[in-house]
């Protein structure tokens, strides 16, 4: 394994969060290239927000083989539904000592990843700071409420190595640490993503609105009430011992900081496809599988596949017409 300074990045999809990395690591002067879709290449990111406005040369390509060197890090962030794709395009070109980074949203994307690649090859991190697309090369960081954590809930990865791998990103700008219970800040994410993106998207408005109306607020609370009943059952670990102690954190620290920021669902949701399976569906699912009920989060994803198909629908033809 190369030194912390040494480090070759691999970022897996260039959009709101990958455009981030990308781009901080390629200032730094850290060998980063990214991995996008075919045609869909850019040789410029700019970026604005409250990490600074800076516009930087980078490097990105449209297949595995023409990427000039093993990359010691491999940053999956595409959208969650993307993610069994991606784990199969970039075995190639893993090394022996090539590491994976999930820096996703939802829940199932690094167990996919370790049923795949095995334990102490992927690390995890939960991301929490807000990104948005402007266009192909140009993104907004708008919000962060933490820093970004990162984590082996395996135990298997050297905890130094991972202590200089959150040095490595927070020297870039991106601020991050290590922590051994990286799990439990994911599923706490888990669970503050499922209160409020669904509910943004549906109502296209920000999360302080959210927390200001009684109505979205009853149903974001039955939300956090049905995750924690599910959760228990599954036996997944939090920092908060009852659904009742997290609405507080939840209302009082979590949803102040981000209050002005729109979901990136509202945008996915207008092009008919969204990360729902991976948050609320998610939920659902474990639901299903221990026996416990969640009617709220079931009927918030059919909400929003049923907006999400009236969008495709409407895209298709609208194209319909211009074809």
């Amino acid at each position: 394994m190369s030194s912390s300074g040494d480090l070759r990045f691999l970022i897996v999809g260039v959009g709101a969060i990958g455009s981030v990395y990308l781009t901080f690591l390629t200032k730094a002067g850290y060998q980063a290239v990214g991995l996008v879709k075919k045609g869909k290449r850019i040789d410029r990111i700019r970026v604005e927000g409250i990490w600074g406005e800076f516009e930087t040369p980078v490097k990105t390509f449209d297949s595995v083989e023409e990427i000039p060197f093993t990359p010691d890090i491999i940053i999956i962030s595409v959208k969650s539904y993307d993610t069994e794709s991606a784990l199969e395009t970039v075995e190639p070109i893993l090394g022996e000592n090539t590491y994976l980074m999930i820096a996703q949203n939802g829940y199932g994307n690094y167990e996919k990843a370790v049923a795949k690649f095995g334990e102490g090859k992927v690390i995890l991190s939960r991301i929490i700071f807000g990104s948005k697309v402007l266009k192909p090369g140009h993104v907004r960081i708008t919000v962060s409420a933490d820093d970004v954590v990162v984590g082996d809930p395996s135990g298997k990865i050297e905890e130094g190595f991972l202590i200089e791998l959150s040095k490595t990103f927070t020297k870039a700008g991106i601020p991050t640490r290590y922590d051994g219970e990286v799990y439990k800040y994911l599923w706490d994410k888990i669970i503050y993503n499922c209160a409020l993106n669904p509910l943004g998207a549906l109502f296209e408005v920000n999360y302080g609105a959210l927390a200001e109306n009684p109505y979205t607020r009853e149903l974001m609370d039955r939300v956090i009430e049905e995750a924690f009943e599910v959760a228990k059952a599954a036996q997944i670990p939090s920092f908060w011992s009852s659904a009742e102690e997290y609405k507080k954190v939840f209302y009082e620290k979590l949803v102040p900081p981000t209050a002005a920021h729109y979901p990136s669902m509202l945008e996915d949701i207008k092009k008919g496809r969204t990360e729902i399976d991976a948050l609320n569906g998610a939920i659902v699912e474990l639901g299903k599988k221990f026996g416990i009920p969640t009617p709220t989060n079931e009927f918030i994803t059919n909400m929003v596949k049923a907006k999400e198909r009236f969008s495709l629908n409407l895209k298709n033809a609208q194209e319909g017409l211009l074809g």
